[in-house]
């Protein structure tokens, strides 16, 4: 498959960039995509939710009237989950919701995510993104001059591009990457991608 290069100013360099079959033209697996997606998002989750427990709270250990003869239930301490105030029964507790896939999983959801964009034409590859001083105009008037200013955009570098960084990192709905960082929910959960001809080369090893 192929693609035209841009330049920065949105023009067509008249150059094509070849995107490889093997990672951008192949039929999506669309369980491990939800597999990677659930993965991603519960690795984001901080699990630190804790609800107090019979033991954890607060108030007398005193028997409130004794176990039998009463005419009513078996009670227990104030403390008591029947109680308004008591302990809560198997309420929430810190735990690690991160779970492991493996390499092979990862790679084809990665590359189900970029197949999807690819059909779709939301990759835009352009020639080089240079920025010279920290600027969120300079940024701007690149994303308008590519046609992607009123869109969710991940943008693909082959490294890490201080200027470039600092220009998006403020702009609503763009998010910047690293080509060797991307996975699938990045690259589902946006309406564009703009990729450097630089950073191609490597998702086309991916």
């Amino acid at each position: 498959m192929e693609v035209a290069i841009y330049n920065q100013e949105g023009q067509d360099t008249g150059r094509k960039a070849v995107l490889n079959d093997e990672v951008f033209a192949i039929e999506p697996n669309e369980h491990v995509l939800y597999l990677d997606v659930k993965q991603y998002l519960a690795a984001q989750r901080q699990g630190t939710h804790k609800s107090k427990e019979r033991s954890e709270v607060s108030g007398s250990t005193r028997k409130l009237h004794k176990q039998k003869g009463g005419g009513g239930s078996r009670i227990g301490d104030i403390n008591s989950p029947v109680l308004v105030g008591g302990g809560r029964v198997f309420g929430p507790r810190p735990r690690d919701y991160r779970f492991k896939l493996n390499k092979k999983m990862k790679q084809l959801a990665r590359r189900s995510a970029l197949s999807l964009k690819a059909a779709a034409g939301q990759i835009i590859v352009v020639e080089n993104i240079k920025i010279d001083a920290p600027k969120t105009k300079e940024y701007l008037k690149i994303a308008k001059n590519i046609k992607v200013d009123d869109k969710k955009v991940l943008l693909i570098l082959a490294d890490h591009d201080k200027n470039v960084y600092l220009s998006a990192r403020n702009v609503p709905d763009t998010n910047l990457m690293s080509a060797s960082d991307i996975n699938a929910y990045a690259v589902l959960n946006n309406n564009a991608l703009v990729v450097t001809e630089a950073g191609l080369e490597l998702i086309n090893k991916l």
